[in-house]
């Protein structure tokens, strides 16, 4: 067996749904054991998933057992040479896979290997290749001093803002969205940290991996990452996992720094928790003071507009998937494919004007075409769509709309 991918899956059923649909095409010949761990969802993915995808190997949980913990119980019954941890609301490219192999295989002391994320808007994620996190990195990203003076090693280091994303680099850390292990590394590193339930496993067992005598490489191919669909952000106990996770690290790899520079970034952990904890509070507070008060301080979020490219029958449908989610703003239904379209919705026959979504059929346009010209017309500023006709189902960075 060539390769095991490992999945957590937590009440994100249709993005995992996408998510397994361009994986398998970017399987292609190569052999390839797949695997499904379920922490516990309640939005039906068990039963809409596995009616979808009968030949995955499942792993259902009575309860959400963590970020860790839940990997591990796959990693345990892998026999892939490598394995791929992934999270549920990523998109493949069709060749991403097989390049990622190809580079493992010439690189024997590459231990994990990351790649190049991108957003559901195209622009590139920071945290596709980072360094470890000392405490001038640290406060480089705080303070945003990082980003200007990115040529600086210290400041600029915790996002690796010197490195070309377009380029193949040594890195410390890798993102565990998209994590690629060597089995043999992994044997020799040892398996994820359950102490982590979620967030900071990542960084752990990127610096392990090179304590093992191994290499992390950031690779330039190109994943869509939804980011934060598969864990939602705007809760208090995700402000507290992320900084007890963070502290956790701290205090295993403490060797790294010295007494005084331990304390200054732990105390730096609590004063963040406690900033972000404050200001999620003011956020829910403005919510009970209505709409009117919220108007004076934001901007109303434009009505959703969908600029939407694929095959005939599939436009037919998207119709009907539109009106039956109360979606009735000035959509444009443009018919084509990758071959009648190839510069997409960068094409001169199309005007983007007032469009908030570009809309792609995954039945007339690949997934690698799909997320280059999203990254190609990231400054358009425009937010992805993918739809699958089959299952009727539209994925979007904010929300899925399906038949109902």
């Amino acid at each position: 067996m060539k390769l095991s991918v490992v999945i957590v899956n937590y009440n994100v059923k249709y993005y995992l749904e996408q998510c397994l649909c361009s994986l398998y095409r970017a399987i292609g010949n190569i052999r390839t054991e797949v695997f499904v761990v379920d922490n516990a969802s309640v939005d039906g993915s068990e039963e809409y998933i596995t009616a979808r995808f009968p030949n995955i190997t499942y792993i259902y949980n009575k309860e959400n057992v963590g970020f860790s913990k839940a990997n591990n119980q796959a990693i345990r019954q892998a026999k892939g040479e490598y394995i791929l941890l992934l999270n549920p609301d990523t998109v493949l490219p069709e060749y991403t896979l097989e390049k990622t192999l190809i580079f493992m295989e010439a690189y024997p002391q590459a231990g994990a290997a990351g790649v190049k994320m991108i957003t559901g808007d195209g622009n590139f994620l920071p945290e596709s290749k980072r360094g470890y996190p000392t405490l001038s990195a640290t406060l480089g990203k705080i303070s945003g001093l990082g980003k200007l003076f990115p040529a600086s090693k210290g400041l600029g280091g915790y996002y690796c803002n010197s490195l070309d994303m377009d380029a193949i680099h040594r890195v410390e850390v890798l993102a565990g969205a998209f994590m690629l292990l060597r089995h043999s590394a992994l044997k020799k590193s040892g398996l994820p940290d359950e102490d982590f339930f979620m967030y900071g496993e990542d960084i752990d067992l990127s610096c392990r991996i090179e304590a093992a005598g191994f290499e992390n490489y950031y690779l330039p191919y190109p994943v869509l990452h939804y980011k934060g669909e598969s864990a939602p952000k705007n809760s208090y106990r995700h402000v507290r996992v992320f900084c007890e996770a963070m502290d956790i690290f701290f205090c295993k790899h403490g060797e790294r720094y010295g007494i005084f520079s331990r304390f200054l970034v732990r105390l730096g952990i609590r004063l963040q928790m406690y900033i972000r904890l404050f200001v999620l509070f003011l956020k829910r507070a403005f919510t009970f003071l209505g709409k009117k008060v919220r108007r004076s301080l934001w901007k109303e979020q434009p009505a959703s507009r969908f600029l939407i490219l694929g095959e005939e029958a599939t436009i037919h449908s998207l119709r009907t998937l539109l009106k039956r989610n109360g979606l009735t703003g000035k959509h444009h239904f443009v018919v084509a494919n990758e071959t009648s379209a190839t510069d997409g919705h960068g094409s001169a026959f199309v005007s983007l004007k007032g469009f908030t979504h570009v809309v792609y059929d995954c039945r007339a346009f690949s997934f690698s075409t799909i997320i280059r010209l999203l990254f190609r017309y990231r400054k358009m500023g425009l937010r992805l769509g993918i739809y699958n006709p089959e299952s009727h189902v539209l994925v979007t960075p904010e929300k899925c709309y399906f038949w109902s």
